[in-house]
């Protein structure tokens, strides 16, 4: 083994890019579940805004457009998790899994003429004076606008969630949604807003795996992103900046896993690969048992249908 091969500075960015659309996915779902609303139609969704973002950037040529058109995509898809919840009343968990086979189906047909097809570049933002500092320039100043803008996402949340009245309300409708509708709110329309923002970002999240960390093609290319996404906002105990931890906990040691392999280190990328169904597996265990989701911190009304007469 040869563990000189590995540069623990380029590691350390590779990191951050790795946790990037998990970070974006996960604090759109944070957002979604603060209002109440349990979605697992996370992948469904980063996987259909992986394809329309690298679909409309490969045929207009601009990374931005691609990024723009999966912010919509992934909105769009999330509005039928919001209808059929919102106003039929359909069970969040089976909802959502039925998103997630509907993103995957729909996502395999769109992206059947763009296989091997290299997308545009997405450019690094190199911070004049900044980039050029030893180590921290390397390692923080050197990155595309979407890092950048994943860490603006977090400290914009926190802040909405925290100092906010649009924050109070939100957490007001999840954590009673009966009292917030007693109290004059209009439960399903603020759920249904939070619904599309957790689908724009969880699109963002998906654009930016075919664009920038694996800019290509392939039919299934999110791997579970969407499911680590949700089982972290979980072990984040529904706080922003706790996911920004979870999320860059996973992206090292998937990097780390690689770079280990390119040493010499056997590290069966199987195990890896498993990860993300295992950990779904203890977070709907834990979901589906009250006292865990008590103790966990869970929104109390989360993945409650909820009914203006109720």
């Amino acid at each position: 083994m040869d563990f000189g091969t590995i540069n623990p500075l380029i590691l350390i960015a590779s990191l951050m890019v790795a946790a990037t659309p998990i970070l974006i996915a996960g604090i759109g779902e944070l957002v979604v579940e603060r209002a109440g609303v349990l979605n697992l139609g996370v992948e469904g969704m980063m996987i259909t805004g992986a394809i329309c973002g690298f679909a409309i950037a490969v045929e207009t040529g601009s990374p931005m457009v691609g990024f723009l058109s999966a912010i919509v995509g992934g909105a769009v898809l999330s509005l039928i998790f919001a209808v059929l919840t919102q106003y039929f009343l359909s069970n969040h968990v089976a909802t959502g899994l039925a998103l997630t086979l509907f993103g995957l189906g729909l996502s395999s047909l769109l992206g059947q003429s763009y296989v091997g097809i290299k997308p545009p570049a997405t450019e690094k933002l190199h911070i004049p004076l900044l980039s050029e500092i030893p180590i921290a320039g390397t390692i923080l100043f050197q990155h595309d606008v979407i890092v950048y803008f994943s860490l603006a996402l977090v400290a914009a949340t926190w802040w909405v969630l925290k100092y906010t009245r649009t924050g109070l309300v939100l957490r007001a409708v999840g954590e009673n949604h009966g009292a917030a509708h007693a109290l004059g709110y209009k439960v399903v329309r603020i759920r249904i807003l939070a619904i599309a923002f957790g689908g724009a970002c969880a699109g963002l999240g998906g654009a930016y795996i075919s664009l920038v960390r694996v800019p290509q093609w392939t039919e299934g290319m999110t791997a579970g992103a969407g499911w680590i996404a949700l089982a972290i906002v979980v072990f984040a105990s529904w706080k922003p900046w706790r996911v920004l931890l979870g999320a860059y906990l996973f992206g090292g040691v998937t990097v780390l896993q690689l770079n280990l392999q390119a040493a010499g280190f056997a590290v069966p990328v199987e195990y890896l690969s498993m990860s993300p169904y295992l950990i779904t597996i203890l977070v709907l265990v834990i979901m589906s048992a009250r006292g865990g989701r008590r103790a966990m911190g869970a929104p109390a009304s989360l993945g409650q249908t909820f009914h203006a007469s109720s």
